[in-house]
């Protein structure tokens, strides 16, 4: 379904204006009322990493005439194989800089806002506030519920995207006018069940392909054009080359967009509420987490303990902490993982960075290894305090 444009258009534009824009000023759909539209709008993205490179740089060209950036993150060099955004030399760089840097040489015309904070239940309101349109670039489920329930609130609408390894998906959620993210996802999934991209990687041109998409959205709803995906969640299959679109219906009894309500304010913690770790694995860390280099003495020392890794084999083969053992959390999550471990030796657990690790600790504890430990920062720690000449990712 069509929708009225999301902003007013502009008095003019330039001449200058014309010359960059006419690509899009001879389209009949666009014209010049929906880039004068595009230049009256203000959009922010959530997040310069893969999703809002592509975001960032086509809104930019687009002739977005305001355009938001808030991340807090600095620039790794992990990051350059999809976030495009940034090069060699903005490693070290904070993202929010790095992508204003580059969106002012795509289009110097271009008014660009730098948020260089987290956004938080403190300030995301007020952040929100000043913007028409919010794109979500997010990659964790506390801020994605954050972003949908702040804009459910403010009456605003968002384009939502998610990569994963070869697949994406794309949304627009606009409670005014059809269901928001949590018509979709009620509940976020049980902790550690969905791995992140950090923990399961993700192809680098996914990004382009999504964020585009989102693009192409958010330019639809500003300026008043063609059917958007509101009601609709888009899948993306990379390496079967599919795209298919799913009906999302608006849910009567949601919570936060529903006939009756309940969810009428931010939450107090939305890391609380999407559970970063379960409460069995947070229990099981409780005095039973060391650091990198308490394990360095371990082994300095001559200590009997099985040191065991729950990455994936691909992980492991990208860097390992020297006498690990790889047992991946799937085989704790299964079962078969126990009769691995030895009964006369102390069990000390690691994977990327901690959280999977902390659930597996909490699987080994129930089966009576109550003496068993886990590497607080994982992998990451390892390399950090320890040996910073091996490689991460």
């Amino acid at each position: 379904m069509s929708l009225p444009p999301l902003v007013e258009p502009a008095a003019e534009l330039t001449v200058d204006e014309v010359r960059r824009y006419s690509r899009h000023l001879i389209i009949p759909d666009v014209g010049m009322a929906g880039q004068k539209r595009l230049k009256n709008a203000k959009v922010l993205c959530v997040g310069a990493g893969g999703l809002g490179s592509p975001a960032l740089m086509y809104l930019a060209a687009a002739g977005v005439g305001t355009l938001g950036v808030i991340d807090f993150d600095i620039v790794d060099e992990s990051n350059l194989q999809r976030q495009i955004i940034h090069g060699q030399s903005d490693v070290g760089r904070l993202k929010a800089e790095s992508a204003a840097a580059t969106v002012r040489e795509i289009n110097p015309l271009v008014d660009v806002v730098v948020h260089n904070v987290a956004l938080t239940t403190d300030n995301v309101m007020e952040i929100f506030s000043g913007y028409d349109l919010i794109v979500d670039g997010t990659d964790n489920f506390a801020t994605r519920y954050m972003v949908n329930d702040a804009a459910v609130l403010l009456g605003k609408p968002y384009v939502w995207g998610s990569i994963y390894r070869f697949d994406g998906q794309a949304s627009v959620f606009w409670a005014e006018h059809g269901p928001c993210y949590r018509c979709l996802y009620p509940e976020p999934p049980p902790p550690g069940m969905v791995p992140s991209c950090a923990e399961g990687g993700v192809l680098g041109v996914l990004c382009a392909s999504i964020g585009s998409i989102q693009v192409n959205e958010a330019i639809k709803l500003l300026t008043g054009i063609g059917d958007p995906l509101v009601g609709r969640l888009m899948i993306y299959d990379a390496l079967e080359m599919k795209y298919r679109d799913v009906k999302v219906r608006k849910d009567p009894e949601c919570v936060l967009c529903g006939k009756n309500p309940t969810v009428t304010e931010l939450l107090e913690d939305y890391e609380a509420f999407c559970g970063v770790v379960s409460d069995e694995a947070a229990q099981a860390v409780s005095g039973s987490t060391i650091t990198a280099a308490e394990l360095k003495a371990m082994q300095d020392e001559g200590e009997d303990i099985f040191l065991i890794d729950v990455r994936e084999p691909n992980e492991y083969e990208i860097v390992s902490i020297p006498g690990a053992t790889l047992i991946p959390k799937g085989e704790f999550l299964n079962g078969t993982a126990l009769e691995k471990l030895p009964q006369d030796r102390r069990i000390v657990l690691h994977c990327k960075s901690g959280a999977r690790s902390a659930e597996a600790l909490a699987i080994v504890k129930n089966a009576g290894f109550t003496d068993a430990v886990h590497l607080g920062g994982g992998v990451l720690s390892w390399v950090k305090t320890v040996d910073p000449s091996l490689p991460t990712y």
